[in-house]
This record gives C-alpha cells, structure tokens and sequence, in this order.
C-alpha cells in the first residue's frame, strides 16, 4: 500500500483553511481589525489555505488512482527491488 502525501496535507491544510476562513466571517467588521487598518487576514488566509489544500488533495486522489491502475512491475527472482 502506498500512500501519497498530499493527500494527508491536503485534508490538513483544507481544515485549517476552513477554520479560519469560518473565523473570518465570523469577526467581519469587527473592532479587532481597527488595529490593522481592517485588513481581515483571518479570512484571506483561510482562502488561500482552503484553496492550496484542496488543490493538494485533488492531485493526491489522482496521482493515487493513477499508481493504483498501474500494473506492478515484476522483480526478476534474486534481485532486490530498490527504489520505486
């Protein structure tokens, strides 16, 4: 079994990303962004984190499929398999 792993990263990054962007909407317009001239920076990066990690995941699901359909290369006998 083999594991790619964006898929695990991408699924942390995609939690993260919702966390803060949920945040973000939450505290819109707020008296916490007065201090940084109302730039909501919880929000922009939870897109940017939702975005980056769903991209992750989507093309740690393909290139799993991918290694998954491929069919397996045969070791002559007596030689280790090193590498992929």
């Amino acid at each position: 079994m083999n594991l790619d792993l964006r898929i695990p990263m991408g699924l942390m990054f995609t939690l993260v990303g919702l966390i803060l962007t949920v945040y973000g909407l939450v505290t819109y317009g707020s008296d916490i962004y007065i201090r940084s001239q109302n730039i909501n920076a919880n929000l922009d990066w939870g897109v940017v984190l939702l975005i980056f990690g769903s991209a992750m995941f989507t093309l740690g699901r393909r290139g799993q499929k991918k290694a998954d359909s491929e069919p397996k290369k045969a070791v002559p006998e007596g030689e280790i398999r090193r590498g992929h």
